[in-house]
């Protein structure tokens, strides 16, 4: 499953001049609280918690985590950082993908974007943009390998946060 961080804080130099460090805001916290909740009504159990290092990433995981039942605790993967090339996530997805498992990463667009056109059809053109706590989730019935996909469902920020009891 692939998931976009939540809202985060309007891009500020002078407050972050590392963009990296820029956190969810507080209206991005709510938010990513109730979209949690409505993953949690999709999801299975989750063999692996992995998200970008960056705050907003982070955060967002956490929130999963906490919501997700028996998820473990979130990893932080270089190959999901802000600005890098979708390729390089196939090769760290084959090492903790099970059968019958679920991964759940934690990324930025445009690199979420590319991973899904990577994974679906095999060719790194953006298949579809990811709202801020967007998800989708794709199927690799056989090998973690662009093209082998299927997309099993895709859904906004609004949708995910509507889904909870």
């Amino acid at each position: 499953m692939v998931v976009r961080h939540g809202p985060a804080e309007v891009r500020d130099p002078r407050r972050w001049a590392d963009d990296a460090l820029r956190p969810l805001s507080r209206k991005g916290i709510a938010q990513t609280r109730r979209i949690a909740a409505g993953l949690a009504r999709f999801v299975g159990p989750v063999g692996c918690l992995a998200s970008s290092p960056a705050a907003r990433a982070r955060r967002t995981a956490e929130i999963l985590h906490e919501a997700l039942e028996h998820a473990p605790k979130p990893t932080y993967w270089a190959e999901l950082d802000v600005g890098t090339l979708a390729g390089g996530l196939f090769p760290r997805l084959r090492t903790v993908t099970r059968p019958g498992g679920t991964v759940v990463i934690v990324g930025h667009e445009p690199s979420l974007g590319e991973f899904l056109g990577l994974a679906l059809t095999g060719d790194g053109v953006p298949f579809v943009r990811l709202t801020k706590g967007g998800a989708a989730c794709v199927e690799f019935p056989r090998t973690v390998r662009p093209g082998a996909a299927r997309l099993r469902w895709l859904l906004t920020r609004k949708l995910l946060a509507s889904a909870t009891p």
